[in-house]
């Protein structure tokens, strides 16, 4: 982890209200790995908070190290950021957070996504093309106009089902309800997800109700402060424990059962 001044090779919407932004990192960096995630900042001084955003892509290209990443544009922070401009260099730390690994075993795996959480399953996707890995897709939007990146779950899954929550886009259905439908002919060795907490509470309430004990890992999305696990304001309770667990440092990545949600 350390910071570093990123330089932007490209900024511009990919969806109706979602950005994707790629940058070059000034000097090579260990640890970059699907399910982690950068702490960066929005580019003018009235924000002084950085930004949480998961990293979508990694990419070495000659000596050139690139990251991807897509961001929602929910507020003046993200505003800022998206007036970025190819060529201006923005403070970044990263990579922060534990991100998600696949064991050997572990080669049929259902991803879960669900609005801004498809861009970690989306570095799943690319970490581990070529793999061998089984891939079943589920993927949820609210509508046509936030449908992105479905071409790449179409490319590198076995299987990807893009659902919308009106019916213009796929089948009218949420991720969730989608992967339980198949979940007797996909039968997973992992699941993994991220997306809204309501969806993975009704991920974790699923999986319970069919008696189902495949392992499952899933990215929390929190609002936080230093990104650092310093400041605290990203804390969720463990379940079944007095205790609480720090999102940006002992996760964002936790095994569902783990913490409440």
């Amino acid at each position: 982890m350390r910071e570093q001044k990123v330089k932007i090779l490209e900024n511009g919407p990919i969806a109706a209200g979602i950005y994707k932004m790629r940058f070059a990192l000034p000097e090579k960096t260990d640890g970059l790995f699907c399910g982690k995630f950068v702490n960066i900042s929005v580019g003018d001084g009235a924000h002084l908070l950085r930004r949480p955003i998961a990293i979508c892509e990694r990419c070495e290209e000659n000596d050139l190290q690139t990251v991807t990443i897509c961001y929602q544009l929910k507020g003046a922070g993200t505003q800022a950021m998206s007036r970025a401009k190819v060529g201006d260099e923005l403070a970044c730390v990263l990579p922060l957070g534990n991100g998600f690994r696949l064991e050997e075993g572990q080669r049929r795996v259902a991803l879960i996504g669900g609005g801004v959480g498809i861009f970690p399953m989306v570095s799943v996707l690319k970490e581990y093309a070529g793999t061998g890995k089984d891939f079943n897709s589920y993927i949820g939007f609210r509508n046509r106009d936030a449908v992105c990146m479905a071409d790449v779950f179409s490319s590198l899954s076995a299987r990807a089902e893009i659902v919308t929550d009106d019916g213009s886009f796929g089948k009218k259905n949420n991720a969730v309800a989608a992967f339980l439908a198949e979940y007797e002919s996909v039968k997973p060795d992992v699941i993994l997800a991220c997306g809204p907490t309501p969806m993975l509470r009704a991920l974790k309430a699923g999986l319970k109700e069919r008696g189902i004990a495949v392992p499952c890992y899933v990215s929390l999305e929190e609002r936080m402060g230093c990104g650092i696990g310093a400041c605290l304001v990203c804390v969720c309770k463990k379940s079944g424990k007095e205790e609480n667990a720090r999102v940006c440092k002992d996760g964002p990545v936790f095994e569902i059962n783990e913490v409440e949600i």
